[in-house]
This record gives structure tokens, C-alpha cells and sequence, in this order.
């Protein structure tokens, strides 16, 4: 599959004092927050001044079931890969051993996750 790599998702444990280091420290500008009911989870985008990278940050309620015990240096949540085609990706992934883990679409759109054969989540957008 063609893809390319688009931006990196950390997981936080704070989420206000996240945005408030990445803005007021390293001037990154908030792109857009949003909330993800099917994650328990919100999302917000930061972008740096030359607008080249995207870091997302990630927090998760604490009945998401993806609120896990947090361990410094492990707040790696995803890699995100833009594809041409999310369905025809997701196909090819399956065949290769590695079918989807989650699937969320909601009105920001439609994306998949997958791991490698670490554990780690690669998103498909």
C-alpha cells in the first residue's frame, strides 16, 4: 500500500497542561479538539509554525478502555499514514495478517488503526 506518514499521537495524562507546554514553551498553535465518544477520548492538534508537523495529543476518560497505566517514555498512542483508499488499505492489510483493531467515524471522518508487529497502533486515514 502507498502511504504516507502524516503526524505523530502521544498519549497525555493532563491534557490541559499538555496544551499549555506545547503552546507557551515550544509556540504551537492548536489546529482543532475534538471529542470521540466511541474512545471516551478528546483529541487536539497542534501544529508548528512552519506547519510541517502535526502532533496530536491524546487523552482518554478514565473508563476509556483505553486509559491505561501510564509509563513514562511509553506515551507513544499511534502513528498516523495517510492512504489513498482507507477500504482497499484495510484489505490489504488483512491479507498481510494485520486486520483492523478499531475503526472510528464520526463527523472529522472516517479512520482505522492497525498494529505492527509490535503492538504499536498505525492509523489509515
Amino acid at each position: 500500500m502507498k502511504a504516507k506518514f502524516e503526524y505523530v499521537g502521544i498519549r497525555v495524562k493532563d491534557l490541559s497542561k499538555s496544551i499549555d507546554f506545547y503552546t507557551r514553551l515550544l509556540e504551537m498553535k492548536v489546529v482543532n479538539r475534538f471529542r470521540i465518544e466511541k474512545t471516551k477520548g478528546e483529541i487536539v492538534n497542534l501544529q508548528s509554525e512552519n506547519g510541517n508537523f502535526i502532533l496530536e495529543l491524546n487523552y482518554y476518560d478514565a473508563d476509556s478502555p483505553y486509559n491505561t497505566e501510564y509509563i513514562v517514555g511509553e506515551g507513544l498512542d499511534h502513528l498516523a499514514f495517510k492512504v489513498e483508499d482507507l477500504d482497499k488499505a484495510l484489505e490489504e492489510a488483512k491479507r498481510f495478517g494485520h486486520g483492523a483493531v478499531l475503526e472510528v467515524k464520526t463527523e472529522k471522518g472516517r479512520w482505522a488503526y492497525i498494529e505492527d508487529p509490535n503492538g504499536i497502533w498505525i492509523e489509515l486515514y
